[in-house]
């Protein structure tokens, strides 16, 4: 196949910075031949920082939808309230239309590969088309233990409508949070399989932690709306993480998202536990639902290995990883731009277990190509060339 090569003033290849005149060479669908040490005669030429294409590691694009109708910092106990609740007010929606949207949006702003949430079909056509890459987690809710295998078997036959399509993309039962998955339902989807990718929303208030930690809380007036009351739910006087951790068989590669309340000794307890741990940081989203971040210097501080994520339109203004990026250096100024961009493509390949088609500049990868610029200034624009 014909090649293109590129280089630019600065070129990130997923980890790190590369010599000044590193090329990039592809061919015409899009993989990685070879990188060279300095340009060709017809090498392209760009300004700013060449990188490969962003990895959303989390997202809700069936909640497209929504965008603008939920209010916003309520805290993430009314945000759940007015989604269960108050979602189906907005079906007559043209919601198809809304979600590939949502999916081209994603594509412009240089995402080649994302971690979606489900609990319908609605992204089955989404992931027909081939310039994303998905890993589906199809989501299991439901508190009251009795109904367990009830709602693993309903996973499952969605499960089985994605795992039929033709394509690439990967497919895995996943947990939606601790406070609404049942001790039985968190076990029944840990036999599926030891090594079985899982991403669980993961302390996003204090109301989480407090709930495991005594029982009561705001959380109480989560389940009270939802019309469930006596679910014989027993506090563990842990955190969340380090309660529902235990239920989990340690070799699950897992995805924390949100973290936003999450402390040192959790983050202790987890990379300790779990062999192939991963925190995805939603930032916008963060500000959104509950107008805090994540303390990103216990992270690294702790160790932790981190992700980037733009949750659903329902609790974000765009869907861009660059923007979360942009987020992250306002409010963390001391973060490198070597550091951030690892965050939102290797990293989030790596966590999704894409690391082999995509997330970096490497010879038989996949894994976009696209032109940074700004920087410097922090007002970051993304051009995709491939």
């Amino acid at each position: 196949m014909a090649a293109k090569s590129f280089t630019a003033a600065q070129v990130h290849d997923g980890f790190q910075w590369l010599p000044a005149g590193t090329t990039v060479c592809v061919n015409d669908a899009g993989f990685i031949t070879q990188l060279l040490r300095k340009p060709l005669a017809d090498t392209i030429h760009l300004e700013g920082v060449l990188c490969p294409g962003f990895v959303n590691a989390h997202c809700h694009l069936e909640l497209s939808h929504l965008q603008g109708r939920v209010p916003e910092r309520t805290g993430i106990v009314d945000f759940l309230i007015f989604v269960s609740t108050r979602r189906s007010e907005f079906d007559n929606l043209p919601k198809k239309v809304l979600l590939q949207q949502a999916w081209q949006q994603m594509k412009d702003n240089g995402i080649v590969a994302v971690g979606d949430i489900v609990n319908t079909t609605d992204t089955l056509p989404a992931r027909e088309q081939q310039d994303i890459l998905f890993h589906t987690f199809i989501e299991a809710l439901g508190m009251v233990p009795e109904r367990a295998r009830q709602r693993l078997e309903s996973c499952q036959e969605l499960y089985s409508a994605f795992e039929k399509q033709d394509g690439p993309h990967r497919q895995s039962i996943s947990p939606h949070a601790p406070y609404s998955v049942s001790t039985p339902l968190f076990q029944l989807i840990d036999e599926i399989g030891e090594q079985e990718l899982l991403s669980i929303h993961n302390q996003e208030g204090r109301a989480e932690d407090q709930y495991f930690e005594s029982g009561s809380g705001d959380m109480l007036r989560l389940f009270a709306a939802l019309g469930l009351k006596d679910i014989g739910f027993v506090p563990s006087g842990k955190s969340s993480l380090e309660t529902y951790g235990d239920w989990l068989h340690p070799s699950h590669p897992l995805l924390l998202v949100h973290n936003s309340v999450t402390q040192a000794a959790a983050v202790r307890y987890a990379r300790q536990r779990f062999q192939n741990l991963w925190f995805c940081l939603c930032p916008n989203a963060n500000l959104y639902i509950e107008g805090k971040l994540p303390d990103v210097p216990m992270l690294l501080q702790e160790g932790a290995q981190i992700c980037i994520g733009t949750d659903s339109l329902a609790s974000n203004h765009q869907l861009s990883v660059l923007a979360e990026l942009s987020t992250l250096k306002k409010y963390f100024p001391e973060l490198s731009w070597e550091v951030l961009l690892r965050w939102g493509t290797a990293n989030g390949a790596a966590a999704l277990q894409m690391q082999p088609l995509t997330g970096s500049f490497e010879t038989g990868k996949k894994p976009g190509l696209l032109c940074l610029n700004g920087l410097a200034e922090n007002q970051p624009v993304v051009e995709r060339f491939v």
